[in-house]
């Protein structure tokens, strides 16, 4: 949609106008995405790369004329897809309820008055209102003076600011970081950046956690295990001349090495985390923030906003010099002349109402200047900022300033010079010569509720905690003290930060507990160099000063009530800036961390034993697995159960970062043992079958005689392994004190007994008439489930003792059991 010919009137549209523009379909009605779509869940989940290559096996199984190996082997991935998709849906809808409260809003002037709407109710010729913090909705021109201080960085990745004036160009995705004013509305709907402006802003936040690099990096290296498989499957069918059908069947076998179920179980896992969470106050907006944030081994945090509920209120005044009338005076008129106030200014006027008077320039307050200035029509300048600041050479003063910020007050100068100006001949901000003092303005902020208790729990869980502020040092410090920050607290300056190397940098920031007077800049910096000493950082903040470090963090969390760049940026927005809500959060991730551990060593057994199991029947003749028992072993072992545990995980500390020797220690006994327990079980019952065929018909060939006796052995195999997958469950969640040898006990009976229902429930499926035509296999006798049974418990027992005797441990020479909660070289 071109611009507007005419320039809209300082009263703005008219109701009339703003209706007829919207008949004639010149809003800004296209809808902000809130989460994935719906198209995006389904794709995402159906067509994986796995799952599309077992579906063109699957229609060449149908070719081939198998169509019951290709239903059953399909049936189960889409079971799965099926789940995970009702389950997406559901968080998704009721994600994008709570999500609708967090998204921007828009200030128009109509009729004269200013109007806050949804962005989808711009119309094109609008007049619009923004103030710092504020996200630009719409593409427009600026119509008043300015200027105005953007942050272009959501669109074009470069962070410095950029001043805008009348009639320059203001594109939506940006955001106000200093300065107020208005601008008309000239591309809206599809033709501006608004409708993409959350997207690109969270793509920008694409982080991986440390679970998820550890799954992605296992099923990059399951698939070279797969295709391995597949180019000596190929070469076998070449040199063997196996039919085309047994090499497509033993492909879908093989295809299944590759867990894709991980991939559901961790998108459960994520969308349930969220709707917990949501209802305690926390908005996830990327789906892994959860799950990070129980990775986070640091905390930095902004003071005003976070700590504090950033309520300020005028506490005392010192003039310095003069009498404190005419200081009470000069700082009311400043209060009330600004145009583009902050918390500060307007604390003063609340307190000190005065009447306003006509400014020729002003130069808003920002992060990086850490002052603000007017210049009177009279010519007189009036300077309100950071004392060390605006004079820094004043020593007068220094004595009071110490005396409030240790008292954990915020304290801030007002100066003036009698004539000067307050920008260069670049037009750039400067502090006038000759300023001189009036006096000290004296501010207290209040703590948020449940601060200290919430920061004594991170602390419990070994998260070292960082404020990091614009504010001063002392000041920072003794509101951290009130906060219930431990031990002696090292201050660190934003002078002490400029010119150090990169080395320099990270030790500093590794030392330091108190960062006061820094700037965006070095705000980002600091979060930079905790993340290259190896800290999973998170960052909490409010303001657009927080915008930097809060994209640099690994985890961005923002307050509800922040600027909308902060919230458009942050992982996790905190609903009603419940900053205690962090708590359960962090317990929740604690939870996924616990069940995707549990999954993952189910899931890992799985596919090792197949592997194994795979390469050791070569050696002996036939292959173990048909596509209709191996989609029926891992939907009982492992499709199943996973989802159970993942529901019914339990929060507990993990080690940060130790990922694969819990894993080891419990997965390659496990695999290993079963693998050889069920290739004894395949030769038992080949041997067997051959040896009554032997008798009934000895003429048979070998070739002919595995073909005969393959069929019992497969059945054979599947029920036992059934059984020990079960048992296996069993084992990793034991709730009985001596059953805890591969993994610590839960003392929960739920995994037990699932287990038992779904042995209950196999051997159900197996006595339906039909089923063994349905899977190819025969039907086995009582006496065979009871030997397949007391064999699976004696696999069982051997397992067991392994781990209870450290095997694996005094093999290797190092402390795995320690790592699996289990205690170092210890029983449990």
């Amino acid at each position: 949609m071109s611009a507007p010919t005419q320039e809209t009137p300082p009263t703005g549209l008219t109701t009339e106008e703003v209706a007829r523009r919207q008949a004639a379909g010149l809003s800004n009605a296209v809808a902000l995405p809130t989460s994935r779509t719906y198209r995006q869940i389904l794709r995402e989940n159906v067509f994986t790369f796995i799952n599309n290559v077992l579906f063109l096996l699957g229609l060449a199984l149908v070719a081939l004329g198998r169509p019951g190996d290709a239903i059953i082997s399909v049936g189960v991935i889409l079971v799965n897809v099926v789940v995970a998709v009702v389950q997406e849906v559901r968080a998704k809808r009721l994600l994008d309820r709570i999500a609708l409260l967090t998204r921007p809003k828009a200030t128009v002037i109509r009729d004269g008055h200013e109007h806050a709407i949804d962005p989808a109710a711009v119309v094109l010729g609008d007049l619009l209102v923004v103030r710092p913090g504020d996200q630009v909705v719409v593409d427009g021109v600026v119509r008043t003076p300015g200027p105005l201080e953007v942050d272009e960085s959501l669109l074009t990745g470069e962070s410095d600011r950029v001043v805008k004036g009348a009639g320059d160009l203001l594109y939506s995705g940006s955001f106000v970081v200093t300065g107020s004013g208005q601008y008309q509305a000239t591309r809206v709907g599809a033709a501006s950046f608004a409708n993409t402006l959350t997207a690109g802003a969270r793509a920008f936040r694409r982080v991986l956690t440390p679970l998820q690099r550890a799954v992605y990096l296992i099923i990059r290296i399951l698939l070279l295990v797969v295709l391995y498989f597949e180019v000596l499957l190929l070469v076998n069918a070449v040199l063997s001349e196996v039919s085309l059908l047994e090499s497509v069947q033993a492909s879908v076998v093989i295809f299944g090495l590759v867990p894709n179920g991980l991939f559901l179980a961790i998108t459960l896992a994520y969308a349930a985390g969220a709707v917990r969470v949501a209802g305690r106050g926390v908005l996830v907006q990327q789906a892994n923030a959860i799950e990070s944030l129980a990775n986070v081994d640091v905390l930095c945090l902004d003071k005003t906003g976070t700590l504090t509920t950033n309520r300020l209120t005028l506490r005392a005044l010192h003039p310095l010099t003069g009498n404190e009338e005419e200081f009470r005076q000069m700082l009311a008129t400043f209060a009330a002349s600004v145009t583009s106030g902050n918390r500060t200014s307007e604390a003063i006027a609340a307190a000190l109402p005065g009447k306003r008077m006509r400014v020729v320039d002003e130069v808003p307050f920002s992060s990086e200047r850490k002052w603000s200035g007017v210049v009177m029509a009279t010519g007189a300048i009036l300077v309100l900022g950071a004392p060390e600041v605006v004079l820094p050479t004043e020593a007068a003063m220094t004595a009071a300033v110490e005396r409030w910020v240790t008292q954990g007050l915020r304290v801030v100068l007002l100066a003036r010079a009698p004539g000067g100006a307050l920008r260069d001949a670049a037009g750039q901000p400067v502090l006038p010569a000759g300023l001189e003092p009036l006096g000290l303005v004296v501010l207290a902020d209040e703590l948020r509720p449940g601060t200290q208790e919430t920061l004594e729990q991170f602390a419990q869980a070994g998260v070292r905690l960082k404020i990091i502020s614009g504010d001063n040092p002392e000041t920072v410090a003794a509101l951290a003290r009130q906060a219930g920050f431990p031990g002696q607290l090292r201050l660190v300056t934003g002078r002490d930060l400029e010119g150090l190397t990169s080395a320099q940098l990270e030790a500093v920031a590794e030392e330091g507990d108190v960062f006061g007077r820094v700037v965006p800049q070095q705000k980002e910096g600091l979060v930079a160099a905790l993340k290259r000493r190896g800290h999973h950082v998170a960052m909490i903040g409010d303001g657009v000063n927080d915008v930097l470090s809060l994209k640099q963090a690994d985890l961005g969390i923002a307050m509800e009530s922040g600027s909308q760049a902060t919230r458009a940026v942050a992982d996790i927005v905190l609903l009603g800036d419940r900053f205690d809500a962090l708590v359960p959060a962090i317990r929740e991730g604690q939870r996924i961390l616990s069940g995707m551990q549990d999954i993952l060593r189910l899931f890992l057994t799985r596919v090792a034993y197949f592997a194994l199991l795979i390469l050791s029947a070569a050696v002996v003749g036939g292959f173990p697995f048909t596509p209709r028992t191996a989609s029926l072993l891992t939907l009982f072992t492992v499709g199943l159960p996973t989802l159970a545990l993942a529901a019914w995980a339990e929060p507990r500390p993990l080690p940060r970062g130790q990922h694969v020797r819990p894993l080891l220690f419990f997965l390659l006994p496990a695999a290993i043992t079963l693998s050889l327990a069920a290739l004894l079980v395949y030769v038992l019952f080949l041997l067997l079958a051959a040896f009554n065929l032997q008798l009934r018909q000895p003429d048979l060939s070998p070739e002919a005689m595995l073909a005969v006796a393959l069929p019992l052995a497969q059945s054979a195999l599947l029920t036992f392994s059934v059984f020990c997958g079960l048992l296996l469950v069993v084992l990793l969640k034991p709730p009985l004190p001596w059953l805890a040898a591969g993994a610590a006990r839960t003392g929960d009976w739920r995994p037990a007994l699932l287990a038992l229902v779904l042995w209950g429930a196999y051997l159900l499926v197996l006595l339906l008439p039909g089923m063994e035509v349905l899977l190819d296999v025969p039907r086995l006798s009582l006496g065979e489930h009871l030997l397949l049974s007391g064999l699976a418990l004696l696999w069982a027992g051997l397992l067991w003792l392994l781990w209870r005797r450290r095997a694996l441990d005094r093999f290797l020479g190092v402390d795995l059991a320690g790592f699996a909660g289990l205690g170092p070289g210890r029983n449990p």
